[in-house]
């Protein structure tokens, strides 16, 4: 049974032509009660209306006959660190900005160097030690992504988590694609506050690829996670690019 349609407007890509995973994750969950898991199946087409398809308790995301994701009710368990400094993530993210080599992300709607403030969220996560798989960035949510009352939408908080929990894995591992996303609001977010992103790895099975990110208001409370998984690709799939 169709219960809505979700469309992605350019804004919103992850890859030129998709949409970014986090926020179409993010949008298909809102119609799951409680904890959800989402896996992606396909790269989510912009700009045409996407059927919302109820399964059980879950749903189903369809461009016609084809499934490009589905959402359902998981258990999210995450143990988020401390809460770094505020200078800490603002040297982190410098480094990030200055060590990208990669172009195939710049048009990302959470991370691209291609996307100002106003078009993207610019989050630009970089290591928190030279070397190290740890990812910090920094977060200042603007109008553009909030309600008039201030508040982000659930949809953007899972934009925002999502590019963190794949850059221990995106400079190093070739191309990797997000593949299942999760996420657990604690607090409100609200725009033209400071934040603080966290990325870290959490394993590997093959190609698959395993990891977390938190989000922090700057005063160092934890206001949200998530758990991901990203696929190891040899090539970048159709659509994508």
């Amino acid at each position: 049974m169709a219960v809505g349609q979700i469309t992605v407007p350019r804004r919103f890509r992850g890859p030129p032509n998709s949409g970014n995973g986090g926020y179409v994750c993010g949008l298909l969950a809102g119609y799951v009660e409680g904890g959800v898991e989402v896996t992606l199946r396909a790269p989510p087409p912009l700009d045409r209306a996407l059927d919302v398809i109820r399964e059980g308790e879950g749903v189903r995301l369809m461009d016609g006959d084809n499934l490009v994701a589905e959402a359902k009710p998981a258990q999210i368990d995450v143990g988020a660190p401390d809460a770094p400094g505020w200078g800490e993530a603002v040297d982190a993210a410098k480094r990030g900005f200055s060590e990208r080599r990669s172009m195939q992300y710049n048009s990302c709607f959470v991370c691209g160097l291609d996307r100002g403030p106003g078009d993207g969220l610019c989050i630009f996560p970089g290591a928190a030690i030279e070397g190290s798989r740890e990812m910090l960035a920094t977060w200042l949510p603007d109008a553009t992504v909030a309600h008039p009352d201030g508040i982000v939408p659930p949809e953007i908080v899972w934009s925002a988590l999502d590019c963190p929990s794949g850059f221990p894995y995106i400079q190093r591992d070739g191309i990797v694609i997000l593949g299942r996303y999760a996420v657990k609001r604690m607090t409100p977010v609200h725009r033209d506050e400071r934040y603080i992103v966290r990325g870290w790895p959490t394993g590997q099975d093959g190609r698959k690829l395993y990891s977390a990110s938190a989000l922090y208001s700057e005063d160092g409370a934890l206001c949200a996670v998530a758990k991901s998984t990203w696929i190891q690709l040899d090539e970048t799939p159709p659509g994508t690019t």
